[in-house]
């Protein structure tokens, strides 16, 4: 008993810095957004607009700086890149097969899967890349942030358009695919940035700070918008699903990663920032899709709130073993 005592001392000894520098301080300011939310700080009529100032200026601007200033050919390996998409599909195919298993139908189903699989990638993962790994770390994030993303969302969408039952996606939502995703601000300022590396072109000192000072108001604003969007009375109505497909999304995903890298023998470095991506918990954005293409918006919003909140502590199991 005493060995063991010592173990998990000497464990809360050596990982305490990473708790408190990093997973601690992001998951405090969510607890003030949250609070904030719950004091009606802020009004129904902030949260839109804030987040879209996050999503379409904020964020991509820091995305953007981060990975032009980047090497991309020392930051950019193949093989974790094809580990993480084989993991991706493998977590959406067995969310699927999951879901079946506990008898979910039609517009339940489809969130369930894409709750399962779909990565905060914008607001949480970047936060914890940039907390934890620093600037060289952000921009090997956000390297690997575009595929994975345009992969995440195409199985999310066809998830939905498969399932859809009485709540039928919006007409012509298959064609518009390739356009949601082209257009999207996060994969466009990350193929920008992608761009910018490659070709080892610099930006003007001016441009620079200006976008310096934009992305500097992303991650603080995204967190704060993601505690005040927390719901707990939506999860105790869905409680076996809402398990289950947290913990399809915060270790069985993040597992199955992690095993291939090991596997494949790539190096902590580089799939680091991938397995970051990965872990993260569900995207806010499967609410927005549930409404909008048949699914079920209540589920969706009880994973995000419990993933949210459970990722405080995966996150700290993650980037010990990794």
């Amino acid at each position: 008993m005493l060995p063991v005592l010592i173990n998990f001392l000497h464990f809360i000894n050596q990982f305490s810095m990473e708790i408190f520098n990093t997973i601690i301080p992001i998951f405090a300011v969510i607890f003030v957004g949250w609070f904030a939310g719950y004091k009606n700080f802020f009004p129904k009529t902030f949260l839109g607009p804030a987040n879209r100032i996050v999503f379409y200026i904020a964020i991509p601007a820091m995305i953007f700086s981060a990975v032009s200033k980047a090497d991309f050919h020392e930051n950019f390996n193949p093989g974790a890149l094809a580990a993480a998409l084989i993991s991706l599909t493998l977590a959406y195919l067995l969310a699927w097969m999951a879901g079946v298993g506990l008898k979910l139908r039609n517009g339940n189903l489809g969130s369930f899967i894409q709750s399962s699989a779909h990565s905060n990638i914008g607001y949480i993962a970047f936060a914890v890349s940039y907390y934890y790994l620093g600037n060289e770390g952000l921009a090997a994030t956000g390297l690997f942030a575009g595929f994975i993303m345009i992969l995440q969302n195409l199985y999310s969408v066809a998830a939905l358009v498969a399932s859809a039952g009485r709540g039928k996606p919006q007409r012509g939502i298959g064609s518009s695919i390739l356009t949601q995703i082209t257009l999207n601000p996060i994969i466009i300022s990350a193929a920008g940035g992608i761009f910018f590396s490659v070709a080892e072109i610099s930006m003007p000192l001016f441009i620079s700070r200006a976008l310096d000072i934009l992305g500097g108001m992303g991650l603080p604003t995204a967190l704060l918008i993601i505690g005040a969007s927390l719901s707990s009375r939506l999860v105790k109505t869905r409680l076996a699903a809402v398990l289950t497909s947290c913990a399809i999304k915060l270790i069985l995903l993040p597992g199955i990663a992690l095993g291939l890298f090991w596997l494949w023998g790539i190096p902590k470095a580089q799939h680091l920032p991938i397995l970051i991506i990965l872990a993260s918990p569900t995207a806010t954005v499967a609410y927005v899709m549930a409404g909008e293409m048949g699914g079920d918006p209540d589920l969706a919003a009880a994973v995000i709130s419990l993933c949210t909140v459970l990722s405080s502590a995966t996150f700290v199991f993650w980037l010990h073993i990794a």
